[in-house]
């Protein structure tokens, strides 16, 4: 298994790990990995899987995913952070003002490798954007190991319980020294 497979199926351990019950996702290839791992059935890893499903746009995830706490529940978004300039105004309208825990892992795009130039836009504005609405801000990369990321969503999900707020936690997948990334 490569670094990279290693770190997505860490960020699926972690939710799966943290209990959520539901995990709302907008559509990706970059994405995707993480997904299926999440909808994977592991009978020997002594937690259920939550439910995992596609959403349209990533206000949408912010809307059902901050409504479980007022069920009793927990969730998490798994997006990209292009996404964020959708999910704004949901995420500090409601999640944030009414104090509704939830987890974001959102992979980036801009960075290193990136071949859409128009998506530099938004995605290089992404951390200061959450920043600015007071939304805490994780962030791993290609330095960070497999058990880095595990260890950095499953604190993330943590934190958000503990705070009672949206937790983000950006996650650039592109690894220059995976062969199929290399120049």
């Amino acid at each position: 298994m490569s670094r990279i497979e290693q770190r997505r199926s860490g960020v699926a351990a972690a939710i799966r790990d943290l209990g959520c019950d539901f995990v709302a996702y907008v559509p990706s290839n970059s994405i995707a990995p993480i997904i299926t791992e999440l909808e994977r059935t592991d009978p020997a890893a002594g937690t259920e899987r939550p439910r995992v499903f596609p959403v349209s746009r990533e206000e949408e995830a912010v809307g059902i995913i901050g409504a479980l706490p007022l069920a009793g529940k927990f969730g998490a978004i798994v997006m990209q952070d292009n996404g964020f300039g959708n999910a704004l105004t949901a995420l500090t309208t409601f999640a944030l003002s009414y104090h509704l825990p939830l987890l974001i892992v959102a992979n980036t795009r801009g960075g290193l490798g990136e071949y859409n130039s128009m998506i530099h836009s938004i995605s290089g504005a992404v951390p200061a954007v959450l920043s600015a609405t007071a939304i805490p801000v994780f962030t791993v990369d290609r330095r960070d190991s497999p058990e880095d990321w595990r260890g950095t969503v499953a604190e993330a999900g943590k934190h958000a319980r503990m705070t009672f707020r949206p937790v983000v936690v950006l996650m650039e997948f592109f690894d220059a020294t995976e062969e199929k990334n290399a120049a």
